[in-house]
């Protein structure tokens, strides 16, 4: 590999830190030198997308200025090295979930991580075979399911939760059964940011002969996450909410569940060989990979991993709930507010409602405190049913907050509720 490729993973090497430095971590984030409405941004809105680090930024722009070029089929330099980033990137992403290279697939965004595993696995079930999720689910952990519904006549079960905002572990257990065929859940809450006990929840789909899915597109940011320790078949995540950039997303597959999908998409790269009578594909991962994929965005997300990987995320894990329970705190005793989801070991995640007012009221007003946070269903309509609410307003904290922007959302959405009151 030339000079011309090099500098983009040379933090690959770097060895991981012992303990966590806030404010080190947020100078690598130039956005959040920016102000809103004259008042230092405190944003709250990692949840929905995460900030870039410079890792990130500079390697998408070193490799697009040095080294563009298409990726697997050429012969030039340029699209040696392009290959070589890319494939790259694949190994530093299966080495941070424990995965080997050829069971990383990368696609578009985790939705199309799940719609892919859905429409392979549609492929084998019969009409009255079950598939279940929970309550907890974002629409794209719901949505392509109801596909097969649809187009299948498979039986879509939810599994409850219960009112701190968890799984109900045994009603869940109990709805796994001869007729299951999948189970699809999320590893954290994108609304509550409860953490799914994985264990039993395998055993018991293993015991029927079921697929396991894990929706980890919060989790993977929050946590550390072993595919292996897990036992899962499919593992999703996507690129923008681990500081990457968006456009890309991570499906992995155990390397047997993988074998067993047809193709998702027909054209280049993921075929063996094409004639006018027959075709036949490419084994996984490039089987699920056609067309020219996200070269850049992929780069990207390798530098993201490789970046995070010098980083104690353990401490981070540590600090991020610091935060949380901060604003909690600064929070406590105002009984016009209710916070959803409050169960214990959560992610960094604040949902909530303010009594009187429209979440999106609240973030449009937080935001002139300079304070950035989301509003509405946030993808989750019927957990946002469950909870008996239209909509909810989200604080999620990332590796960059302070415990001083934990008191500053708190003091802005005090201020926040005066308009209400």
């Amino acid at each position: 590999m030339t000079d011309g490729a090099s500098s983009c993973s040379t933090i690959h090497a770097a060895k991981p830190q012992t303990g966590f430095d806030v404010q080190a971590a947020r100078a690598q984030f130039p956005i959040l030198a920016r102000h809103i409405n004259g008042r230092p941004l405190v944003y709250l809105d990692t949840g929905a997308s995460a900030q870039k680090p410079r890792a990130v930024i500079e390697a998408m722009t070193h490799f697009m200025e040095n080294s563009y070029s298409n990726v697997h089929r050429g012969l030039h330099t340029l699209a040696n090295e392009a290959t070589d980033l890319f494939e790259k990137a694949r190994e530093s992403v299966a080495g941070l979930i424990g995965a080997k290279s050829a069971e990383i697939v990368f696609t578009k965004s985790a939705t199309e991580g799940i719609n892919l595993v859905a429409a392979g696995l549609g492929h084998t079930l019969s009409p009255g075979d079950e598939i279940l999720i929970t309550e907890l689910e974002h629409h794209a952990n719901i949505v392509p399911w109801h596909f097969l519904r649809e187009r299948k006549g498979v039986v879509l079960r939810f599994a409850p939760i219960t009112d701190d905002g968890a799984l109900d572990m045994p009603a869940l257990l109990s709805l796994i059964g001869a007729k299951t065929r999948i189970v699809a859940t999320t590893h954290m809450s994108n609304v509550t940011g409860a953490v799914t006990d994985t264990a039993p929840i395998v055993a018991a789909a293993r015991a029927v002969g079921a697929k396991v899915l894990f929706d980890g597109c919060q989790a993977i940011a929050h946590r550390s996450v072993d595919v292996r320790a897990l036992g899962c078949d499919f593992y999703v995540f996507s690129g923008h909410k681990l500081y990457g950039p968006t456009g890309v997303g991570v499906l992995y597959g155990r390397s047997e569940a993988l074998a067993e999908l047809p193709p998702y998409q027909g054209g280049g790269e993921m075929i063996a060989s094409v004639s006018q009578e027959t075709v036949t594909y490419a084994a996984p991962p490039h089987r699920f990979e056609a067309g020219t994929p996200a070269i850049t965005e992929v780069i990207g997300l390798g530098a993201a991993v490789d970046w995070l990987s010098t980083l104690d995320r353990n401490a981070i894990a540590a600090h991020e709930h610091a935060v949380y329970e901060r604003a909690v705190s600064a929070l406590s005793g105002h009984n016009w507010l209710r916070i959803l989801g409050v169960s214990p070991g959560k992610g960094a995640i604040l949902s909530f409602t303010v009594e009187g007012a429209h979440a999106h009221d609240v973030a449009q007003i937080l935001d002139r405190y300079g304070v950035a946070v989301r509003a509405g269903t946030h993808c989750a309509e019927p957990l946002m049913r469950r909870f008996g609410v239209a909509s909810s307003a989200r604080a999620s904290f990332g590796l960059y907050n302070t415990l001083e922007e934990a008191d500053a959302f708190a003091e802005a959405l005090i201020k926040t509720r005066s308009f209400f009151a």
